[in-house]
């Protein structure tokens, strides 16, 4: 089953901030894991984590390269100024396939 990832912050959970960006890249790291992981597209402050200065830009460079489609959405980057060092710029309509596409969706 296709699984698909929605990342809409540049952190996990609620609380301390840089205790939810630790734990979104140990997340990240064991990502590969998820069974069917097919893409990953963040909107919003998601979409801060493919830029050049994010703190797990080298975990999202490891998934990418085992296959996983980065999707961050072209509104957000162009929103918050970002270039994105990793993944395929995306828009609103890609991001709707995906999601209708995939089996699973997992939001974050």
């Amino acid at each position: 089953m296709d699984t698909l990832l929605l990342l809409g912050q540049d952190h996990l959970g609620h609380g301390d901030l840089a205790l939810g960006q630790k734990v979104l890249g140990t997340f990240l790291k064991k990502a590969i894991a998820l069974p069917g992981l097919q893409a990953i597209a963040f909107w919003n402050d998601g979409a801060k984590l493919v830029g050049p200065d994010s703190p797990v830009l080298t975990e999202l460079r490891l998934l990418e390269e085992r296959g996983i489609d980065l999707l961050p959405c072209g509104t957000c980057l162009a929103h918050h100024g970002i270039t994105p060092a990793v993944g395929k710029v995306s828009d609103m309509d890609s991001i709707v396939r995906e999601i209708g596409r995939a089996g699973k969706v997992v939001t974050l």
